[in-house]
């Protein structure tokens, strides 16, 4: 048989009402508009079924993530929450204690103060801490603390920190609650600071067992 030349290999030939026809070397690598699409939907469907048989396969998590995949709502949020539910269970969440509150200091006694000179600071306050239904032991604790504190002197005076008096008030001008003449007054300054350690401490021994405690009442 003669062999066509190659000029007729590439000159189309017309058959019908003049439809050209695609030489066969051409037809070999048209591929339908449709493989794609099919081939990607048996792909998915194949991994779909390889997870069913086996949700330990590795093929779960490439499943997972194809759209439309059933394991997405089942076999991957089931597997999750399980994981999730399992890691929980391993700890015990233990809340802190609260820390407790400082409680205050114990009364404690002080040395036998003894009997003060008549018209002295400290024979006014005597006066006034029986007054007030305190025994001769919460007198001792009163000289023991203002005498650390002050030395019972009306005018003390405390640079650093600016307490003043007898009780060292801090500020000083808080004493003007008992009388305007509280800078010179040692009557004014005691009744000041017995009210003050009784709001705040009970009696003279507490607020003696705070400045034993920690330095200050």
């Amino acid at each position: 048989m003669t062999r066509p030349s190659a000029s007729a290999e590439r000159t189309p030939t017309r058959t019908g009402a003049g439809v050209a026809k695609r030489p066969q070397s051409l037809e070999r690598h048209v591929r339908s508009p449709w493989s794609l699409p099919v081939f990607s939907s048996i792909a998915v469907l194949s991994l779909a079924l390889v997870s069913v048989s086996d949700t330990s396969s590795p093929a779960v998590a490439v499943a997972a993530m194809a759209p439309g995949s059933p394991i997405i709502g089942q076999e991957f949020t089931a597997s999750a929450a399980h994981t999730i539910a399992a890691t929980t269970a391993d700890y015990e969440i233990v809340e802190p204690a609260p820390e407790p509150e400082p409680e205050p200091a114990a009364a404690v006694g002080a040395p036998a103060a003894g009997v003060p000179d008549p018209g002295s600071a400290q024979a006014i306050a005597a006066e006034m801490v029986a007054a007030r239904g305190w025994g001769a032991g919460e007198f001792d604790c009163l000289v023991a603390l203002w005498k650390k504190e002050s030395g019972w002197n009306v005018y003390a005076y405390n640079a650093s920190s600016g307490a003043y008096g007898i009780p060292q008030a801090l500020p000083g001008n808080k004493m003007a609650t008992a009388g305007a003449d509280w800078q010179t007054n040692a009557a004014t300054q005691i009744s000041w600071g017995l009210g003050y350690i009784q709001a705040r401490y009970g009696t003279p021994c507490g607020a003696w067992g705070q400045s034993q405690s920690v330095g200050w009442y």
